[in-house]
């Protein structure tokens, strides 16, 4: 691939999310809730689509566990088959819970469903005691070390060293303080403007604009981005057609949720231009 611009996402790519993100969304139900999901079906989620933030997602598994409450038959699979039908998101979730429960029910599991607590557990956890009063503001009522700790370098330093050959930007569902803390770990120092955060664009992933934005503010004819989803994916295909004076090629990385035959299989069947195991596998496949 002949680029001008390098765009990464951050979780599943960089670092290692399986027991900080992911750990936080299935023990923030369970804090709150007393039960939860299994961790391998948030790939579900991701699949399904929409779920770029993960508070967002965290929200929508709630109310799965909620639901199946009130309709012990409802699988997961069901359920989130349901939300891809419907645009993927959280919306769609809420879409999927009134057309599954009768009136009753569903006014319950509403009832029950507490975003805004379930989001303050999730940082807790995540971020932990220290980092929570200095990010949120507040003071935490979980004494947490905080699994943002466990999160280990998945890009090689001279993988990094190659990479900034190029334009380097990152596109990410995390918010700007979350990032600024998994880019000094891995050793990426990239401008304020040239990232995308959950604080700098509503519509997330797979929105293009936070693409295309960037690889305009690099003034490049073509751009590569590399993420672990589908929706990142997506969001290069609809970057194409957005922008089709631009080249965009969407990279599936196989270090996140989506792994193996199937990983590969999933990522082609979204529109990936290559699937890499790593991204240490980038630099040589870039002209």
């Amino acid at each position: 691939m002949n680029v001008d611009s390098v765009i990464l996402d951050i979780d599943g790519v960089l670092v290692d999310v399986e027991d900080s993100y992911r750990r936080a969304i299935v023990e923030s139900i369970a804090h709150v809730y007393g039960d939860t999901i299994d961790k391998a079906d948030i790939q579900l989620f991701k699949d399904a689509g929409g779920f770029n933030n993960d508070w967002e997602l965290t929200y929508a598994a709630a109310l799965y566990v909620l639901a199946r409450r009130e309709k012990p038959a409802l699988s997961i699979e069901t359920y989130t088959g349901l939300i891809a039908a419907s645009g993927g998101g959280l919306q769609a979730a809420e879409t999927a819970i009134a057309d599954e429960l009768p009136p009753a029910a569903r006014e319950k599991v509403l009832a029950e469903w507490d975003r805004k607590r379930l989001r303050d557990v999730f940082q807790q956890l995540y971020l932990g005691s220290e980092l929570y009063r200095e990010l949120e503001s507040g003071e935490p009522d979980l004494d947490t070390e905080g699994f943002i700790h466990d999160e280990p370098v998945l890009l090689a330093p001279d993988t990094r060293e190659a990479l900034e050959e190029w334009s380097l930007g990152v596109l990410t569902g995390r918010p700007a303080a979350e990032a600024e803390i998994a880019l000094d770990r891995v050793g990426l120092d990239i401008p304020e403007t040239h990232r995308f955060t959950m604080d700098d664009w509503e519509e997330g992933k797979p929105h293009p604009h936070g693409l295309v934005e960037l690889t305009k503010r690099f003034d490049a004819e073509s751009a590569v981005f590399a993420g672990d989803t589908l929706d990142d994916i997506r969001t290069a295909r609809n970057a194409a057609e957005d922008d089709p004076d631009r080249e965009f090629y969407g990279v599936g990385v196989l270090t996140g949720g989506l792994s193996g035959d199937e990983g590969r299989r999933k990522f082609r069947n979204a529109g990936a231009d290559i699937i890499i195991e790593t991204i240490n596998d980038l630099p040589g496949l870039l002209g």
